[in-house]
């Protein structure tokens, strides 16, 4: 991977694989060689009504991602929409390559970032169900004597704690160095563990990745497996995601067809391609790879009745007692065990259920309902704002309520 520094304001530290005030870690990477592009408007999936029809009824989703393309000047932006049968619609705006001019790929593959928490909160559920894990076991039960600080104590923090993000640990990512490299989880871990804690057990909510690499070392405790590998056999293949991995340590690269990711340093600097990173400072809590089609199947697939992910006494423990979360995720954003509720914009109102994710040049929202809708929008910036953040998610509305 070509030599790269992180940029390190407070502002940018504060967006990464989370969402604001989250998961802030090194922000964005300046690259050797900064880009800029005209952007054009991308393929578009064909339509199930004639073209008469679809000039008479625009596509909602398909102007939602033109405009953010055309009114927020991001480079790209990718969304896929699934109905109550299962039929998927696809759409895409923008350049996939800046320098090159390429067409963004249809269903591109795009860093995740903090969706990978919903996959670890699974795999530690389905390790409950199966009598191996406790949820309402101290953490130091797994991992004896590692979680210890000022104020952190492992045999008061549970591993419901961890999931629900209400141990008060400090969130690690604020606090990384500012070279590149590989982080080994206990070295993450040992990051957070310099720095008091927030608050006690239980008291309050607050976003920590913090959480979810030690969730991941349980899992690896537990299963005496990588979590890459519980990841992969428990869900990914499971449910057949196609275009979904854990990148392998050391890996800077996105497999397989996807659009380059940029940051934008300041208002007035070019943009810089930030595509290349090494994912192993968001682990268990935000290196994923997937594709937004993957991640309307995963959650549709999580929420459904087969239980092909979990039982149903562990997708209740996941759903119930969410905790308001709105400052991180927008009005209304209540977080469960991993899994975030949004009221829906639709007449009628309603909620669907996912997580989203934020990594330096990507940023994905969206999620799925109960009754079998999904959407999942992608773009090749991350969004440093509450403002731009909105406006995603305005087109996955547009997508769940069509």
């Amino acid at each position: 991977m070509r030599e790269q520094v992180w940029q390190r304001s407070r502002s940018s530290r504060q967006q990464c694989f989370g969402l604001r005030g989250t998961v802030p870690a090194a922000a964005a990477m300046v690259v050797a060689a900064m880009v800029v592009g005209v952007m054009t408007l991308g393929a578009i999936a064909p339509p199930a009504a004639s073209a008469a029809s679809a000039a008479a009824r625009p596509d909602a989703v398909q102007q939602g991602v033109n405009s953010l393309v055309r009114g927020d000047g991001l480079p790209a932006a990718l969304a896929s929409a699934r109905d109550r049968d299962g039929r998927t619609r696809t759409y895409t705006a923008g350049v996939g390559d800046l320098t090159t001019g390429s067409k963004v790929p249809r269903d591109g593959r795009v860093r995740i970032g903090s969706n990978t928490k919903t996959f670890t909160a699974v795999v530690v559920l389905q390790l409950v169900g199966e009598g191996k894990i406790d949820l309402d076991a101290p953490v130091d039960t797994y991992l004896p004597g590692l979680v210890r600080g000022e104020g952190i104590d492992g045999h008061r923090i549970t591993v419901r704690h961890l999931l629900q993000q209400t141990s008060g640990l400090p969130n690690y990512s604020n606090y990384l160095e500012d070279d590149v490299r590989y982080y080994a989880p206990r070295e993450l871990v040992d990051i957070a563990l310099r720095h008091k804690a927030e608050f006690a057990p239980g008291k309050k909510w607050a976003y920590s990745n913090t959480n979810y690499v030690l969730a991941g070392l349980i899992v690896e405790k537990v299963t005496e497996r990588s979590l890459a590998e519980e990841m992969d056999r428990r869900v990914i293949k499971r449910i057949g995601l196609r275009d979904t991995y854990f990148p392998a340590p050391g890996d800077a690269t996105i497999r397989g067809p996807h659009p380059h990711g940029y940051h934008r340093p300041s208002a007035d600097a070019p943009l810089q391609d930030v595509t290349e990173i090494d994912p192993s400072w968001g682990w268990a809590a935000g290196a994923l790879i997937s594709t937004n089609s993957d991640l309307n199947r995963f959650y549709s697939e999580l929420l459904s009745d087969r239980g092909r992910l979990l039982a149903p006494a562990q997708l209740a423990e996941m759903r119930r007692s969410t905790r308001p979360a709105d400052d991180t995720f927008g009005p209304g954003a209540r977080y469960g065990l991993g899994i975030v509720s949004k009221p829906l914009a639709c007449a009628g109102g309603g909620l669907y259920w996912g997580h989203g994710g934020s990594f330096p040049g990507y940023e994905t929202r969206g999620g799925a309902t109960d009754d079998g809708r999904a959407a999942h929008v992608a773009v090749t910036m991350q969004l440093g704002d509450a403002a731009g953040r909105k406006r995603v998610d305005e087109v996955v509305d547009a997508a769940l309520c069509r």
